[in-house]
């Protein structure tokens, strides 16, 4: 189909492209022979061909009408040529192979019909060069067509490619929130339950001490703290589908590495945390040294693995995984795409890439109240 409107590009080309076809038929009308019938046919042929010349402007929308029309034209028209190979070669680039072998051949033809109306005395030495020329303008025209169609090929993949991309990002982001809703799901429930306990132990027991009283208050309040927490990464995020996943506690980190030994994986573990974890902060925890070792697995298999955990309440924790990485990494990255929304949504931070030293780190920092 053709384009709605030319660039300046295409104004630059058919300009150029209208003053060859016009230079060109005027040096064969020169160089020919005085066409039989004296002035009048020379006229004709001058006319025709600078009419045709002009047509060339419109070659982009109608391409193989005009190529017809200048193989009828080119019969007694050797003004004609230039705008001729013109009209072949965007045939060529515009329409399909077979019907460019089509109006090739009709050019053909009326070529033999130039040479017998003219009565060249060397008319097969013309036909020769005449066909040779006609080759080449048409095979020129096909290459710069198959070229533009490889070129547009090559943008629809990429974009295909970028859709395809954006739509896997989003649904790494959504099975992430999935995640994060099915582990939260059971651990909110438990504080919200406690609440309950011990609100309801209150009220039951009117003549509890003011020590008992003040002690189930503090369990309340700590309770409704971290329950807001866990409510805090659960906003936004869709309700857990049936059937929940078992839920990793930071208690879990060394049997983790144990089984990374095991399985082969030279895995260090530094482990310098003074205190109780908030569950929700254990569990982010577990999953960045999880996905770490996941990443150094899959892209560095058999280099060592130094994990490093340190923190305190009140200055946070701060989680670092750290392995000599590969010259490429491959993937698609949605389990860091993962991390970073699971770290996000604890009111954390997470960074990953190339050290100066050639290491693969993948380091996040953790809030730890006091």
């Amino acid at each position: 189909m053709d384009r709605p409107g030319r660039s300046t590009r295409d104004w630059i080309v058919d300009s150029v492209v209208f003053v060859f076809a016009i230079g060109f038929g005027l040096i064969v009308f020169d160089d020919s022979a005085k066409p039989p019938g004296g002035e009048v046919m020379a006229a004709l042929d001058l006319i025709s061909g600078l009419a045709l010349a002009l047509t060339l402007w419109f070659r982009r929308r109608w391409p193989v009408q005009l190529a017809l029309i200048a193989s009828v034209v080119s019969v007694f028209s050797e003004t004609a040529s230039g705008p001729t190979l013109i009209l072949i070669l965007s045939v060529a680039v515009y329409r399909p192979l077979r019907i460019t072998l089509l109006v090739f051949g009709v050019n053909a033809l009326s070529l033999m019909a130039y040479l017998e109306v003219k009565k060249q005395a060397d008319g097969v030495a013309v036909a020769v060069a005449a066909i040779s020329i006609y080759v080449a303008v048409a095979g020129w025209g096909l290459y710069i067509r198959s070229r533009r169609q490889l070129v547009q090929t090559l943008r629809d993949r990429a974009d295909r490619a970028e859709t395809v991309a954006r739509l896997q990002a989003e649904q790494g982001q959504l099975r992430a929130r999935e995640e994060i809703a099915r582990e939260m799901h059971d651990v909110l429930g438990h504080r919200l339950s406690l609440l309950s306990v011990h609100a309801g132990a209150l009220a039951y027991r009117s003549d509890a001490s003011t020590e008992e009283v003040a002690e189930a208050a503090e369990v309340i309040r700590a309770s409704a703290h971290q329950a807001l927490q866990d409510l805090r990464e659960v906003i936004g995020v869709l309700r857990a589908p049936v059937g929940e996943l078992p839920q990793p506690t930071f208690a879990d980190l060394p049997a983790l590495v144990e089984a990374s030994q095991a399985a082969g994986v030279p895995v260090e573990l530094s482990l310098e945390v003074a205190g109780t974890l908030p569950d929700h902060v254990g569990r982010t925890a577990y999953r960045i040294v999880q996905e770490g070792l996941t990443n150094a697995m899959k892209h560095a298999p058999g280099e060592r693995v130094t994990i490093g955990v340190i923190g305190a309440a009140g200055n946070g924790l701060a989680v670092e995984v750290r392995n000599p990485a590969p010259d490429s990494r491959r993937g698609d990255g949605q389990g860091l795409l993962g991390l970073a929304e699971r770290a996000a949504l604890v009111e954390g931070r997470l960074d990953h890439g190339r050290t100066p030293d050639g290491d693969f780190r993948l380091a996040a920092w953790l809030p730890w109240p006091a």
